[in-house]
């Protein structure tokens, strides 16, 4: 699919960008218009599991609505200076409201471009495209891939432990003290473990000429195509598309002071 292959500086930095100018604009029309936009792109040419995205979006989703709930309930709007609109039963100026729907959209937006990049972009991939597109140190780019692979290995090696916790007779915690306890004898043999084999990987990096040398070659090499282009002209321009319309009918404002 197209946002798989796209390279992933050029994905991570147009998303930045658009992330910045989005942190600017204070209307909900463009956030909302660039949020629908966001999901479409990502469903139609993202592979991935489509509940997966659903449940990852619902956390932003009350974020964003109590963003929105305490922007209108803790302003310093004065009353009956402006029109009101009911709400849950209560009444709110206006201006209130579109200031709280303008900051949780704007959450909504940064979580859809987010999740696009999270859910569109293999993490090895992105760590090499780091060191031979924007030259990041090989030292830490490769240290923190080391990390990043290490992660299910500790979940699976937890779940080896507690499996033989309970082989062993250990009774299931009821109170939050044994719970403490219980994680406490975890942690030990989950620590020996990931120091065992964090002595291990840097023995073979070492042996394998991993010494941070900034001149190597590579196994894989990410390069800029032509067609990785597409994707920032595609939404850079659709965020044109989206002010525009927002301007076109009179909702688009730029941040100024708000608040």
């Amino acid at each position: 699919m197209f946002l798989h292959n796209v390279n992933p500086t050029v994905k991570a930095l147009t998303i930045i960008g658009t992330v910045f100018l989005l942190a600017f604009v204070f209307d909900p029309v463009t956030p909302l218009l660039y949020i629908v936009w966001t999901v479409i792109v990502t469903f139609l040419f993202g592979t991935f599991k489509k509940r997966y995205y659903l449940y990852y979006f619902i956390p932003f989703t009350l974020f964003a609505f109590g963003m929105f709930w305490t922007t209108i309930v803790f302003s310093d709007t004065a009353s009956g200076t402006t029109e009101t609109v009911s709400f849950l039963g209560m009444e709110f100026p206006t201006e209130d409201i579109w200031t709280a729907a303008a900051l949780g959209l704007r959450v909504l937006a940064f979580a859809s471009l987010s999740l696009l990049f999270m859910f569109t972009t293999n993490m090895v991939h992105f760590i090499l495209s780091l060191i031979q597109q924007l030259k990041l140190p090989p030292k830490i780019a490769y240290g923190v891939m080391a990390g990043y692979r290490f992660l299910p290995m500790l979940k699976t090696e937890f779940q080896q432990i507690r499996a033989a916790h309970r082989i062993r007779g250990v009774n299931k915690p009821d109170s939050m003290k044994e719970k403490l306890l219980q994680y406490q004898r975890f942690a030990i043999p989950l620590l020996a473990g990931a120091i065992r084999k964090a002595e291990r990987t840097a023995i073979a990096m070492e042996s394998k000429g991993f010494t941070g040398a900034k001149e190597r070659t590579f196994y894989r090499p990410m390069k800029v195509q032509r067609k990785d282009w597409l994707f920032p002209v595609m939404m850079f321009g659709m965020l044109g598309v989206t002010i525009a319309v927002s301007l076109y009918f009179g909702y688009f404002s730029w941040y100024d002071g708000q608040l």
